[in-house]
Parts: structure tokens; sequence; C-alpha cells
């Protein structure tokens, strides 16, 4: 990896943000510079036997594998590999699999997945840096030995209940159990009682000794480590007791030559015990030094989006969407086969950036960052999403029976390298039912009775009438077509028209299913309120229709991304769409219909 110098750095990077100011302060002042690494994650030894670190900085992204990943992960995802990418340093992939009742290997999978899809990786300098928490539980037990001994670490055998009861409140210090004064000899017996499975879930936990009275409830003598007899997907039966998250996350970091852990707020008055934990270690010459520090910022609040996994759970368990991979849920394997890109999601983060104050961003700039993406992307199609036959009564007279006008548009109207797409134009069309009124609303400049328009790389046509069924719905809407004005020719001119329609052939037409998905919720801030959040889910968030699309998106294969013209961007479905069985996801308008 070659390391852009300070000043390559600065004129390269994204806007500046505290995070980033963080970072070059810490460059500049050679906060790190003199740690060593030793190759692979350790403990003080281990980094002080190698090298220079050759990573100028390092981060990490450490998800539980207990569930998949969603917007704010993508959001995490981004800003952690791309303050490491771009200060020439290395983003560790890290699965903080410390409990063994909740993770899953469909989730590791998933989540590796995620974010090589969103476009990073965890190798760097020749070298992987994807761990897990697990494989760290022998140095995390060693340490917690190191704290009993040290007199900073007992093991407490209150009931649940009690330790709740006398861990006192933000008006009231906490009080001391009875077993707080245990001597270090018998603590660490009756730790090794606890690995060694002679006591039952629940039975004991072992504590930090620092201060019952503290203001801050974080540093009541938190738990270290506690009893559960399960097995662990990674490391089987081999343990019974397991650390706690917030005595496991620091070493993890530390053990890993961290420089800068980034975390969301609700980690804020966890920093002192981050501290507490990692000032003791390097003081027992257990960690290499200086220590990680953390870092926090405002997580993702984005309207009509729900992050909680809990009620995400809910939503796919109950049936209320179809898996976890609903193009409707905010999780990354959903947006994907909603039709966003890597790269939309990119910009998204980048955009909205990192603060340390709160507030929720509006779905809409999500969508502006995928349709900038999309725009300079994504092929042109036309469709009929609500069809209606328009029949051009003219059209044998004047060309002959059954004769078939070959038509053509570009792939792309920016990047006529792309080549073009192929239609024919005959006497019978589908057109959208929105494109044809009996009855014209003030403005309306598309098929009326009288009225002209150009069908789009076709011909301009005059509307003369419709037939309509026994309950007055519109059957078939008739017209006239002026020959000679076909799009690209030296008459097309000569009449003219006000409004543009798109339209397919009835003869070279394609079926396909077309899912009109539209947000999941009706409320801007779904889940925070008194209501139930079943009752705040949009009723029109799906609605499937049978459309008919023109011949060139026949063969187009799985995860195409298009511009259905005039109606939005669309994606082929990658996983029910096939040659024969056309099936496209609606991924967002051209522009936002929920702005007020």
């Amino acid at each position: 990896m070659t390391v852009p110098s300070d000043k390559e750095s600065r004129e390269t990077l994204k806007a500046s943000n505290f995070l980033r100011q963080i970072i070059e302060r810490d460059l500049e002042q050679g906060s790190y510079a003199q740690r060593c690494w030793g190759g692979k994650p350790g403990d003080a030894a281990t980094h002080q036997a190698g090298m220079p670190d050759p990573a100028r900085i390092r981060t990490r992204f450490p998800p539980e594998p207990n569930g998949y990943l969603h917007i704010g992960h993508a959001k995490s995802i981004c800003l952690n590999f791309g303050l490491a990418r771009d200060y020439g340093g290395v983003c560790h992939m890290r699965f903080d699999d410390t409990n063994p009742e909740k993770e899953e290997q469909e989730y590791v999978d998933g989540i590796l997945d995620a974010v090589r899809w969103l476009g990073f990786s965890w190798d760097a300098n020749g070298t992987s840096h994807l761990f897990q928490a697990s494989d760290y539980f022998d140095f995390m037990y060693r340490a917690a030995e190191y704290l009993i001994e040290a007199g900073l670490a007992y093991v407490d055998e209150q009931t649940p209940e009690q330790m709740r009861a006398n861990r006192g409140d933000f008006g009231k210090p906490g009080v001391d159990s009875a077993y707080r004064k245990r001597g270090a000899d018998e603590n660490l017996q009756r730790f090794r009682d606890m690995r060694d499975g002679k006591l039952a879930d629940g039975a004991a936990v072992l504590r930090a000794r620092i201060d019952m009275a503290s203001p801050n409830i974080n540093l009541r003598d938190p738990a270290l480590y506690r009893i559960k007899h399960a097995e662990h997907h990674n490391t089987g039966n081999k343990w019974c007791i397991y650390p706690m998250y917030t005595f496991a996350h620091p070493i993890e970091d530390a053990l890993e030559n961290i420089t800068h852990s980034i975390c969301t707020l609700e980690f804020e008055d966890q920093r002192p015990f981050y501290d507490w934990l990692l000032d003791r270690l390097s003081e027992g010459g257990l960690i290499n030094t200086p220590h990680p520090r953390q870092y926090e910022f405002a997580r993702l609040n984005l309207t009509y989006v729900l992050t909680s996994k809990r009620k995400l759970k809910q939503l796919v368990d109950e049936g209320h969407v179809n898996g976890w991979d609903d193009p409707r849920m905010p999780t990354i394997v959903g947006l994907r086969r909603r039709g966003y890109t890597p790269e939309s999601l990119q910009l998204f983060a980048e955009r909205i950036g990192v603060n340390k104050a709160s507030g929720w961003i509006d779905f809409s700039t999500l969508e502006i960052a995928l349709r900038d993406d999309l725009d300079p992307k994504a092929a042109r199609a036309m469709v009929a999403l609500d069809p209606v036959k328009l029949v051009i009564d003219n059209w044998d007279e004047a060309m002959g029976t059954g004769h078939i006008e070959p038509c053509a548009a570009p792939v792309h109207p920016h990047h006529p390298e792309r080549g073009q797409r192929h239609f024919g134009f005959g006497r019978e069309l589908w057109i959208e039912r929105t494109d044809f009124e009996q009855v014209p609303p003030k403005g309306y400049n598309r098929l009326f009775p009288g009225n002209k328009v150009r069908l789009k790389y076709g011909y301009v046509v005059e509307c003369i009438g419709a037939d309509t069924d026994a309950s007055g719905q519109v059957t078939t809407v008739h017209a006239r077509f002026f020959q000679g004005t076909k799009s690209g020719t030296p008459g097309s001119d000569s009449v003219k028209a006000k409004g543009v329609i798109t339209w397919v052939g009835v003869h070279d037409a394609v079926s396909a299913q077309v899912r009109l998905y539209d947000r999941l919720f009706k409320v801007p801030q779904p889940g925070t309120g008194e209501q139930d959040v079943l009752a705040e889910i949009n009723p029109d968030s799906l609605k499937v229709v049978t459309a008919w699309v023109e011949p060139s998106l026949a063969a187009c294969p799985a995860d195409t991304r298009l511009q259905f013209e005039r109606h939005g961007y669309f994606v082929a479905d990658r996983k029910d769409h096939a040659p024969g069985r056309l099936v496209f996801n609606r991924t967002t308008g051209l522009k936002d219909t929920w702005a007020k």
C-alpha cells in the first residue's frame, strides 16, 4: 500500500469533521508513531517484538453476528473503512462474538458479504485483518485473573435482584456487596470454580472493584464475566463463562493495536470504564502502549425507517415483510435487492457526515444519493405499468396491413457509445392508462379527444376517442397518426404536439411482473411513540402489477438497474427474475413523491 503524504492526503480527503480532526492531530503529534505491530493481534510482548506498525492508523468494524446489518451499519462501515483508506491505515473486520446464544454462521457470512458488496476489504499490507473476539478468550481470562490478583476485581454471589437493587441510581449511591471484601486468593478460587463449571448460570459474576459511589453508574463495579453454560459457534464447549461486552471490547481493540475506536453515542458513558480497564492492563504490562482511545458519534436516525433489530425481527417473524431481504427492509440485503448501489450508500454516508449531535436525516437524502448515482449509469427502457391498448386506426391504410416500423432509442441518452435499443411501432400499442382522459383536467397535455401527442421515438398521433366497458372503464383508446412525423426524420416536427408519452408495441412487448415498493412506514419516526409500530406500517408499501416492457429487456440479467422512462428507477430482482419470468422492483421514483 502506498501511503500518501500529509499534504497529498489533505488535498484529496473529504469534508472535515471532528473525527478527521482528531486523526490529523494524532498523526501530526505522532501519537502512535512509535508503536510496533506483531503481525497479528497479541499482547504487549507480541507487538513489542514486532516491526514498526505499517498502518498509520487502525480502525475496526466490530458487529455482533446476531442479525443482518442495516443502513446504520452501512454508515459505520463506510466511516471506519473510509477513514483507514484516507489516512493510509487499516480497518479490521472483527466479529464481537461473545454471546454464544444469539450468534450464527449465517449472520457471519451475511456480514462479510455486505462489507465486500459495499466495496471494502480487510486485506492490507499482504495480510487479512479478519478477526473474532472469541479467539481472544484465553487472553481475556488471563486479564481477568490479573485484575483479581491486583485487587481490582472480585466474584460477587448476590442474586441478580440484589445486585440491581444495591447498584443505586442517579440520585443514590450504590451499596457495597458483602462479597466485595473477599481477598484475592478466595476470589481467584471462586473465579476458577466459575470457569470449571462448578456454579450454575446466574450464581455468580466477576465484577471490577472501582467505586460504588461513582456518579457514573457504569463505574459502580461493572460485571466482567458471567456464567453461561452454552455452546459457542467458534469455541464449542470449552468455556462456560463468557466476558461481558464492555470488558471484551476494549481488550479486543488493544490486542489488535487499534488507534481510534469509533462507536455511537450510546457508548459515551462507557468510555470511562474503557479507559480504566486499558489503563490498568497497561500498568500490568499486558497490552501494547499507547492504548486505543474511544470516540463517539451520533448514530443514524433516518425518517420512515426502523433500525431496531428486535422490531425488525418481529416484522420478519410475523410475516409483515417477506424476509430479511424484503426490498422494503432497511437491511443491507434488502437495500441491495431494492436496487441500491454500493456507490449510492457511500455517497449518502459522505453527504450526511458525522457529528456529536443526534438528529433525523430525511429519507429523501438517501434517495437523492441513489438517483445521483444511477442517473449516469442506468440504461433506459419504456414500459406500460398500467397498460391500456392504443389503436392507430389509419395505420394499415397508410403503411400496409401488419406493417411494423422499426424504431430505435439510445441505451443511455448521454452515452452514445453504449449503443441503441430497438423495438417496433405498429397498429396496436400499449400506453399508460393515466395517459388518456376522456375529460382532461386543466393543464393536461396527454391524450384526450382532439389532442395531439408524440409517441416518444415514434410518431405524432391525434386522439379520436375511446371504447369503454359496461362499468365505464376505458378498454381501448383510438388515434390517427401523422405520416412523416417519425422521430429523427426530417419531417418529425411538421406537426406540433404539446405532450410526449411512452409506449410499447403489442407485437413485441414482453410481459413482466413489477413490484411497486414504497416506504414501509407511513410516519416519519416509526417506533418512537406510544402507538404500536405495526399500526404505523404503510398499507400501500407494495403493489404488484403485470406490465408490458420493451423487448430489449427480455434477456436482461438479474440485478440489472434501469430507468423506466417517466416512472423511475427499477432493478431486475436478484432472486426471482429469470429469462422467461421477468420481475422488476421499483427502487425509487424520478422525484420525491413524499415531499410536502
